[in-house]
């Protein structure tokens, strides 16, 4: 998993990037939760998502936002760490130009800004979001949800009202085909502290089922 470095929109951004050996593998980006509350691209769920698409075989990247660790720039109030986002994925899609899909995930604060990016993008195939700080941000313009996804938090959040995320996913519309799949981790906090492995299990058990199928051959 080796660091890399990229130009992002306020200057250098760093990573960590993970290849997978199939050229056409799907590729994934996970965003950190909030640079200005100690988010880093090393933050544990962050970690656990990455990990989750590496099991997957997809090639991976996360990073650290503007002004977080080695990356350039100053904090710009989520405005500028979705264009961030933006550059890192560009990156992503660039280097694996034969990726059968494009995925983007995030925690927290990472997961306001996938669900933003993802209403940018066509491109996109697939989200994921990890407890989605739904109640502290604007998230009214997810609607209609262009692509599948899945949104999953812990039922002992003690920063994100889980009531409001229910009812976000039951009055967002989607665009034809898009199903948003919705996961509640048993005794999970915010930070899955003590349920960091059933984590995982959502998201693999997620991650590996939506995965576009190759077409099989004829016999």
């Amino acid at each position: 998993m080796p660091d890399i470095t990229f130009t992002g929109p306020a200057g250098r951004l760093e990573g960590k990037y993970f290849v997978s050996e199939d050229k056409h593998a799907p590729i994934a980006l996970v965003m950190h939760p909030h640079p200005l509350h100690g988010g880093t691209m090393n933050n544990k769920v962050t970690y656990r998502i990455y990990e989750s698409f590496v099991r997957c075989g997809f090639s991976v990247m996360r990073f650290n936002f503007r002004g977080v660790g080695n990356s350039q720039g100053e904090w710009d109030n989520g405005v500028g760490e979705l264009t961030d986002a933006a550059a890192a994925l560009d990156w992503l899609h660039n280097n694996n130009p034969h990726a059968k899909e494009i995925w983007i995930a995030g925690f927290s604060f990472g997961a306001w800004i996938t669900m933003q990016l993802l209403m940018r993008r066509p491109d996109v195939a697939n989200f994921v979001a990890v407890a989605p700080p739904i109640g502290l941000y604007d998230f009214s313009f997810f609607s209609p949800c262009p692509s599948s996804g899945l949104v999953t938090i812990g039922s002992n959040d003690e920063i994100v009202d889980v009531s409001k995320v229910e009812d976000l996913l039951r009055k967002t519309t989607r665009q034809k085909d898009v199903k948003l799949h919705y996961s509640k981790v048993q005794g999970g906090d915010h930070f899955f502290t003590e349920n960091q492995d059933d984590l995982a299990k959502v998201l693999c058990q997620y991650i590996g089922s939506s995965i576009k199928k190759e077409p099989s051959s004829a016999a």
